[in-house]
């Protein structure tokens, strides 16, 4: 709808609201951008929502920023008060630049304006944007209008700019609703203040499907008490998404990660917003989202289940996936990236185990069709029509699986042009690459088939899933120990790739974590690998955990282009948070509740910004999780890509599952935590339907491991598993850690 930028220096922005002092005629913004006054601004974000504050001008301003959780709509509302002893007139500018496409430029000659007098909103359509062409945005005030413009360079001003409109330097506003010019939208009201008085106003910038829906909506937001409401009801939406699982543990910054930013940084970016910063497209990936919505299995397991159905319909009848695609047609892109397919049958085997919906494995759903890719062809953009027919989950994991199941010269699967690591494009691009931490990936997604095809009578299927998992097991064992870790793949050449005798690249982590996440990796040699990693990999005293080292910088070899990034920033040798929650989470596996404590802590954004000399070296937000730090001089520890990053979802998990070791299946509930040994225990509340379970877990013998005894409601229970009941009642949980008695 507005623009979006990719500029951390300028950070311009297609929204402002601006206010004049009708005696000074002084021009500025009540948020720092764009034509912000001399003095302090107050930033608070909160979950749906952001306020400024600020006082200048004889004023004290907030504005608060929000957007509706029912409705396609971003509410703009200031609360303005007279600080001085005399009347004020003020005016209001909201100004909002026009995009509806991909980018202004492209999209403004054929953006076509309108002024609904009736309903007092300024409209705006692109009836040329093939895919949305009947959506109307729009924007209204809650003021009668005082003046109003559509274009943007009568607003401006030729040559000008967000920081000194020309129209606000003059009296009033032309009323130009031209189409095929430089669009806008610009409403402006209006605010007569007596000493000490306050005035609140709001302006709504929002779209419907079709200017039927965009005015039902208009109409709607005109009621300034609905308006009123709906910043509560934006509270109250978010405090029950994030609020159903709350954890109290001796580390205050551990509580606060988990209890709500996490959570909402998985929700409101990645699966819904699919848009940050960094990453404006709205694309769907198969494997991010996916991997995203196992967050939600405790809380939300719809989501889960939409998102299983939603990735399945975007697979080829060969087995193969989409790698991303766009709603709403779903155009996007076939590759051949390894992983991708494998990440649905992952994630379903995970989503049935925790609630028990074996019948969702024959929901029915299309494949795509469409010619595979010719030989030499690496990627294909384009839309892909459905199958006429339908076919189970079920199936549809199946052909992942046998897709997915390619072996090269070592045994291992074929790297193709990327194992989750996209930017190793090049090491298999010639279909003779194998990749080490794909066949321990694809050894745990055997074994999760293999036990739900035990569970519906399919034994020899399961047989077969686990005569494969041991081959891919053995073939590793055999060709890809180096002597203290595990290599991270094969090039087409058959050279190695994370080998000791290599300058660059010579260990990477997730070969060695998979090992242990998988089950499949030998006992001892996993040990000594993730040894090697806390050695080569892990450095407390700059708080990183990096993807491998050295970074890649001048090998003849061209392992892709994770080679073009300068040494020791992102994928190239930094710390690449998704795959360090995962080394993490091999600790935790392990038992090393200390070491997996120390990990989470130094995960934490909160510890990477909780001095004012650690911000200045990380310079990014220290509430959500950042996708990748850098390990090199001269922006070591410094945050790169924030909020779009699969890592806030695997890092929740971590805290949850596998540190305070909350795990749901079905209708019950294990808790086999891994802590470090000095905290005395943690308690969880869970709201599970209309119930609340309190859960206290206790640790007297200060173990890092192991469960003792489980009381629920009084009674000992046995077993270890504590049984869910939905009777809106209040259950307690008191859990014991400690050795079993002799």
């Amino acid at each position: 709808m507005t623009p979006w930028s990719n500029d951390p220096v300028s950070d311009p922005s297609g929204e402002a609201l601006y206010l004049r002092d009708e005696e000074t005629s002084d021009v500025w913004t009540p948020t720092p951008l764009p034509a912000g006054a001399n003095k302090p601004y107050r930033v608070r974000h909160g979950a749906g929502y952001t306020i400024f504050e600020h006082s200048s001008h004889g004023l004290f301003q907030q504005l608060t920023l929000f957007a509706s959780p029912e409705d396609p709509v971003k509410v703009i509302h200031l609360r303005v008060e007279n600080m001085l002893d005399h009347p004020r007139r003020i005016t209001a500018t909201q100004y909002i630049e026009w995009v509806l496409g991909t980018t202004h430029a492209s999209s403004m000659p054929y953006i076509i304006p309108e002024y609904d007098t009736d309903e007092a909103c300024l409209l705006a359509t692109n009836p040329y944007n093939a895919e949305f062409a009947e959506r109307t945005a729009f924007l209204i005030a809650n003021k009668p209008v005082h003046g109003l413009t559509a274009d943007r360079a009568e607003f401006l001003g030729r040559g000008g700019s967000p920081a000194a409109p020309a129209a606000l330097s003059r009296i009033g506003l032309e009323t130009r609703l031209t189409p095929g010019e430089d669009p806008c939208a610009v409403l402006q009201l209006h605010m007569d203040l007596l000493p000490g008085g306050v005035e609140e106003i709001y302006f709504v910038l929002g779209q419907g499907n079709n200017k039927q829906q965009a005015l039902e909506l208009v109409r709607k937001y005109h009621d300034p008490a609905y308006v009123g409401a709906a910043l509560e009801r934006t509270r109250l939406f978010w405090d029950q998404q994030l609020g159903k699982i709350q954890v109290h543990t001796p580390e205050p910054a551990t509580d606060l990660i988990l209890n709500r930013w996490l959570l909402y940084q998985s929700l409101s970016c990645r699966i819904w917003g699919r848009s940050a910063f960094y990453q404006p497209s709205g694309a769907f990936g198969f494997r991010d989202q996916l991997q995203d919505v196992l967050a939600m299995l405790p809380t939300d397991p719809s989501l889960t289940r939409d998102q299983i159905l939603n990735a399945a319909q975007r697979q080829f009848s060969e087995g193969d996936v989409m790698h991303w695609w766009h709603p709403p047609l779903g155009r996007g892109v076939r590759t051949r990236i390894s992983d991708d397919l494998l990440w649905l049958p992952y994630v379903t085997a995970l989503y049935v185990e925790t609630t028990g919906d074996v019948g969702f494995l024959d929901e029915k759903i299309p494949f795509l069709q469409a010619p595979v890719l010719n030989t030499g062809e690496i990627e294909r953009y384009n839309f892909y029509p459905q199958t006429v027919e339908t076919y189970s989950l079920m199936e549809h994991c199946r052909r992942a699986i046998e897709k997915g199941a390619t072996r090269g010269v070592h045994g291992l699967p074929l790297m193709g042009t990327g194992d989750w690591n996209d930017g190793l494009n090049r090491v298999g691009v010639e279909g003779k690459g194998e990749s080490v931490w794909l066949a321990w990936f694809i050894c745990d997604v055997l074994e999760r088939f293999a036990k739900i095809s035990d569970s519906r009578g399919e034994n020899e299927i399961a047989k077969s899933y686990r005569a494969q998992l041991k081959k891919y097991s053995a073939a590793v064992e055999e060709t890809a120990w180096d002597g203290k870790w595990y290599r991270r793949a094969y090039y087409d050449d058959g050279s190695p790739l994370g080998s000791s005798d290599q300058l660059e690249c010579n260990i990477d982590t997730i070969a060695q974590s998979w090992s242990v996440l998988s089950g499949a990796g030998n006992k001892e040699r996993s040990q000594q690998a993730m040894q090697s990693v806390l050695e080569k990999l892990v450095r407390p005293q700059d708080r990183l955990s990096l993807l491998f080292t050295p970074p890649f910088d001048k090998t003849t070899k061209n392992p892709g282009y994770i080679k073009g990034y300068l040494p020791g920033t992102r994928e190239n040798g930094g710390q690449y948070t998704h795959a360090a929650v995962w080394n993490a989470w091999a600790f935790a596996k392990l038992g090393e509740g200390k070491q997996t404590a120390d990990l989470f802590n130094l995960l934490n954004p909160i510890f990477q910004a909780d001095t004012k000399e650690k911000a200045d070296e990380y310079r990014v937000e220290p509430y959500v999780m950042c996708a990748d730090i850098y390990s090199q001089p001269p922006y070591l520890r410094r945050g790169g890509w924030t909020w779009y990053t699969g890592s806030a979802a695997w890092m929740y998990r971590l805290g949850l599952e596998a540190m305070l070791g909350f795990k749901k299946i079905q209708n019950n509930l294990q808790i086999d935590p891994v802590i470090p040994p000095e905290w005395d225990g943690f308690e969880i509340h869970y709201m599970f339907g209309g119930s609340t379970y309190t859960i206290q877990v206790h640790n007297p013998d200060h173990v890092a491991s192991h469960v003792r005894q489980i009381e629920l409601d009084g009674q000992i229970i046995n077993g270890g598993v504590i049984p869910l009941v939905d009777d809106g009642q209040e259950h307690k949980v008191i859990v014991i850690m400690g050795n079993k008695a002799e």
